[in-house]
């Protein structure tokens, strides 16, 4: 061999050296793209939140949109869609609140099971839904004739509540009704869905002995079981009142992938997708978090009430790893009228459910109980402050009255027929007559405006059953709590004016006594300033020890809501007794009664009202 070939071969071998060691150390471009995933399955999650028995279709700019017939067509045809075949699969799914204290529900607990909204829930076919805390508002038997409305035995489900202590539950726990999570298998794919419940449920709902626990440790239990059983494809529906807590809530988790959210009616979506005119999106659809496993987790939601189908397209891979979404994911409006995206209402839902309850619902509108001589002020309020709450820099500034913020003449109305009720009934029931009562301003619904403005002493204008019904529509009965003392009393009304900033529904409207607030003081510490009852001031913040007779005590006219601890009322643990008339027949009762069927400006004005005062 030659000295020249001899160089030849050690620097072919000194090749095929460097080429072996590449190959050690980096894949060469082929293997890169086998790595890459590849889609196992496409899932189109169809879903909605806060129905709250909203089932008619309502007029916008003169077009219709939402209502529960159209909602029906709008999911079916997406369903079919989704399930065009192949590796693509339809889910849909509700976060709970599905329906609401209404004339609309009224037509269903007069009717029995199965319940109407039920029916179209129904139809439609949801594989899941949440469990919100409306659902409790009539107590626990409403919530479990509902479930027992539904055919396809579609899973209630939710991680966090214990229903162990309402036996009305047993059958619906042992047959897999009323869930911690359930499992799903649907075109040879398997899901998992996990629920949550607001741990505010006993506060602002009617559960008895259904329990909220944490939320988190729930969760993620329920999520690390159904991983055990190797399910990778699981999906969190919840109604936790906000986005926020759903975007809070996937930092601590881990084993997510999607997380459908509930209670805040936020509009998601983005800027190609058609709404409803007046609507306006608070975030891009989805939103992106992310977990405590630094995994990216999409959050949806839609406003409620049958406007929207929310619509998420993703592929998996064999993992169960989202590894793409489809842009034609985001909000699907839900319209009969005058435009390319309309549908036709259901026909079945239309017949089975809508008709039937517009009639019942007509029927209550026809029927007048009273004649008003001033406009009504039902609308929520606003305020305006820079500070930063609970605890305002500034006084709060009530920029338009309302009764979650100010005093009005709607609910002087209603916390004197509790007081005049309460003390007719109390008697008969061998407990002390009320001397003063109150009522919640969330307890006062339906439509958030000025009702009647065209009322004059004139020009009466009729007020119906319906009207009374969509104002005081909750399962609320008139109560008494006796020998409460002034200092408890002081607590309560420290409660009623805490949360003033977020216009929240526990402000209180009051009859036999007035009192003096202000929103620089520190929230249930010293935002009350003075209680008057009858005349006799029985607290002044000016006084060295407050309470002029600290022994004093009242025997206070309230619902049973608020007796128990709702909207944050402490009573101290007092016992209370029912009067077995609710908040709305006690309304009709006072109007046929001492009112004469005549609510006038004289004793109702609709103007700043002196019972309950904002002096700073």
């Amino acid at each position: 061999m030659t000295a020249s070939e001899n160089r030849a071969r050690t620097y072919l071998l000194l090749l095929l050296v460097a080429a072996l060691l590449t190959a050690l150390v980096a894949p060469t471009a082929p293997a890169t793209a086998q790595e890459e995933p590849s889609t196992d399955v496409t899932l189109t999650l169809l879903h909605n939140n806060d129905g709250e028995s909203a089932l008619f279709e309502r007029l916008v700019d003169g077009q219709p949109f939402a209502g529960i017939a159209p909602f029906a067509t709008v999911a079916k045809d997406l369903q079919r869609e989704g399930d065009r075949g192949g590796d693509n699969v339809s889910l849909m799914v509700s976060s709970g609140d599905n329906y609401l204290a209404s004339a609309q529900f009224q037509a269903s607990l007069d009717k029995g099971i199965p319940y109407y909204d039920a029916i179209a829930m129904d139809e439609i076919g949801y594989d899941a839904s949440a469990i919100g805390n409306h659902e409790f508002d009539f107590g626990p038997e409403v919530f479990a004739n509902f479930v027992e409305s539904f055919n396809s035995k579609t899973p209630f489900v939710s991680s966090n509540l214990d229903f162990s202590g309402e036996p009305v539950f047993d059958q619906l726990v042992d047959s897999d009704r009323v869930v911690r999570s359930a499992v799903v298998k649907e075109g040879g794919e398997t899901f998992g869905f996990v629920g949550a419940t607001t741990e505010l449920l006993p506060t602002i709902s009617s559960p008895r002995n259904v329990i909220a626990t944490a939320i988190l440790p729930a969760v993620q239990t329920e999520v690390d079981r159904l991983t055990d059983l190797g399910v990778n494809k699981i999906i969190m529906i919840s109604q936790l009142q906000s986005i926020q807590e759903d975007i809070s809530l996937a930092a601590m988790l881990d084993g997510v992938d999607i997380m459908v959210a509930g209670g805040g009616d936020e509009l998601l979506a983005n800027p190609d997708d058609l709404l409803i005119p007046g609507d306006v999106a608070i975030l891009p659809y989805p939103v992106i978090a992310t977990d405590s496993n630094g995994t990216e987790v999409p959050i949806v939601t839609t406003s409620g009430g049958y406007q929207y189908v929310g619509r998420l397209i993703v592929d998996f891979d064999q993992q169960g790893n989202i590894i793409a979404f489809d842009d034609t994911s985001g909000p699907v409006r839900v319209t009969t009228g005058a435009f390319d995206d309309a549908v036709e209402a259901d026909r079945l839902v239309t017949k089975k459910v809508v008709e039937p309850v517009q009639d019942y619902v007509a029927a209550l509108a026809t029927t007048v109980v009273a004649q008003t001589q001033v406009p009504l002020n039902s609308a929520r309020g606003a305020v305006a402050t820079t500070g930063s709450p609970p605890v305002p820099i500034i006084p709060i500034q009530v920029t338009a009255p309302g009764e979650r913020v100010s005093n009005t003449n709607l609910g002087n109305i209603a916390a004197d027929s509790m007081l005049w009720q309460a003390q007719q009934l109390a008697p008969a029931f061998g407990v002390d007559a009320p001397v003063i009562a109150f009522q919640n301003g969330g307890g006062i619904r339906t439509p958030d405006t000025l009702l009647f403005p065209g009322a004059t002493p004139a020009a009466p204008a009729d007020v119906t059953r319906l009207d009374i019904n969509n104002q005081f529509p909750f399962p609320n009965f008139v109560s008494v709590v006796e020998d409460v003392p002034v200092t408890q009393l002081k607590v309560l009304l420290e409660n009623a004016v805490s949360n003033v900033e977020r216009v929240d529904g526990r402000f209180a409207h009051v009859a036999g006594m007035t009192f003096e607030w202000n929103s620089t003081g520190t929230p249930n510490v010293d935002r009350v300033r003075k209680i008057t009852v009858g005349g006799v001031v029985v607290y002044d913040a000016a006084l060295p020890d407050g309470f002029p007779d600290p022994a004093a005590t009242f025997d206070v006219g309230t619902i049973d809501f608020l007796a128990r601890g709702g909207d944050g009322y402490n009573f101290g643990g007092l016992p209370f007794t029912t009067l077995g008339v609710t908040y709305e027949q006690s309304m009709l009762n006072y109007l046929a009664g001492p009112l004469a069927e005549l609510i006038t400006a004289a004793q109702y004005p609709n103007a700043a009202g002196t019972r309950v005062i904002q002096t700073g």
